[in-house]
C-alpha cells in the first residue's frame, strides 16, 4: 500500500523560510547614538538633524561646509597677506602726507616755494639732535621724515616711493608695508640722532625709501623683479649718497638697515620653509621698535 504525505511542509513559510530581522538605520558619523536616514550630499556620510547644514540641494555635514569655506578664502602671499588687486592706498597716503607737509611749509616761507626750509613750521619739525635730546622734542624723529628741502628733493623721493611702493604693498599687505616704512623712517632719524653732530639738520623721506629698497632686495624673487636692475639701482643711490655733499649718509644707512631688519621679521629665517604667523611678525616689529627706543634713550643720556 502506498503512503501519501502532505506536499506542504510543517512550516507554513517553507523550510528555512523564517522572517528576516529588519535592518537597523545608519547612525550619524558625529553622534553614533543617533539613527538617521539623511546623508551628506557631498561625502555621503549619515548626519543627524543637529549636523545638517542646508545646501542648494539637500544637506551637507559640518566638515564639508568648513572645507567649502576654506576653499573660498582669498589666496595669501608668501608673507601671509591677502592677495588683492586693489589700489595701493598706503603708498598714495604716504605720498599725500609728504606733499601736504611740503605745501604747509612752503606756504609759510617768505622765500618762495622752493625755499620752504625757511618757514617756521619747517624749523619746528626738522630733525636737530640737540633739540631732541636737550629739549625733549622727540616728535622731530618722525616729522622730519615728511619734510623736504625744495621741489627737486620731494620730486625725486616721491618718484622713488611710487616706483617701489605699490609692488611691496601688494606683496606685504597694508599693515606690514606701513610698519616697515615707518620703522625705516624712524631708524633713519635714530641713526642721525645717535651718531651725527648735535647741531646737524636732517629731513626727508629718503631713509624710509632706502628701507623699502632693502625690503625689495630681500623679497626680489617674490616681487618678480630683475635682481640686476634692483641691485644696480641700490648701488647707484649709495654712490650718489656718498659722493654728493649735503646728503645724510647716516640717515640713508640707518633706514636701509632698519628696513631690512623689519623685512626679516616678516620673512623669517631664509632656510625656514614655513610662513611666520602674523602675531610673530608683529612681535618682530615691536622688538625692533624697542631697540630703536633704547638707542634714543642712550643718546639722550649723553646729550643731556
Amino acid at each position: 500500500m502506498s503512503e501519501t504525505r502532505s506536499a506542504v511542509p510543517n512550516d507554513e513559510h517553507g523550510e528555512g523560510g523564517s522572517t528576516p530581522a529588519p535592518q537597523s538605520m545608519p547612525r550619524c558619523y558625529r553622534h553614533p547614538m543617533r539613527e538617521t536616514g539623511v546623508r551628506c550630499v557631498r561625502c555621503d556620510r549619515p548626519i543627524c538633524p543637529e549636523c545638517m547644514r542646508p545646501a542648494s540641494v539637500g544637506f551637507q555635514c559640518p566638515d564639508d561646509v568648513k572645507l567649502a569655506r576654506a576653499s573660498q578664502r582669498a589666496p595669501r602671499t608668501v608673507v601671509g597677506a591677502t592677495v588683492r588687486t586693489n589700489y595701493p592706498f598706503v603708498t598714495w597716503t604716504l605720498v599725500a602726507l609728504n606733499v601736504a607737509a611740503y605745501v604747509a611749509t612752503a606756504a609759510g616761507s617768505v622765500r618762495g616755494w622752493n625755499q620752504n626750509h625757511t618757514s617756521h613750521l619747517f624749523q619746528q619739525w626738522v630733525l636737530v639732535p640737540y633739540r631732541v635730546g636737550h629739549d625733549g622734542q622727540y616728535g622731530r624723529l618722525i616729522t622730519a621724515a615728511f619734510l623736504h628741502y625744495g621741489l627737486l628733493h620731494i620730486a625725486f623721493n616721491m618718484m622713488a616711493l611710487l616706483m617701489i611702493g605699490p609692488f611691496l604693498e601688494r606683496l606685504l599687505g597694508w599693515w606690514r608695508f606701513g610698519s616697515i616704512y615707518l620703522l625705516a623712517a624712524l631708524g633713519s632719524s635714530v641713526a642721525v640722532y645717535a651718531f651725527d653732530s648735535r647741531y646737524v639738520a636732517a629731513a626727508g623721506a629718503s631713509g624710509a625709501i632706502y628701507g623699502l629698497f632693502a625690503a625689495a632686495l630681500i623679497l626680489v624673487r617674490e616681487l618678480q623683479l630683475n635682481p640686476q636692475w634692483l641691485i644696480g639701482t641700490i648701488v647707484l643711490n649709495f654712490v650718489f649718497t656718498f659722493s654728493v655733499p649735503g646728503i645724510s649718509k647716516l640717515g640713508h644707512i640707518g633706514g636701509f638697515v632698519v628696513g631690512g631688519a623689519a623685512t626679516a621679521a616678516v620673512v623669517g629665517l631664509p632656510w625656514a620653509k614655513r610662513r611666520l604667523p602674523p602675531p610673530v611678525q608683529a612681535a618682530g616689529f615691536a622688538g625692533l621698535l624697542v631697540v630703536l627706543i633704547v638707542a634714543v634713550a642712550w643718546r639722550t643720556s649723553v646729550i643731556s
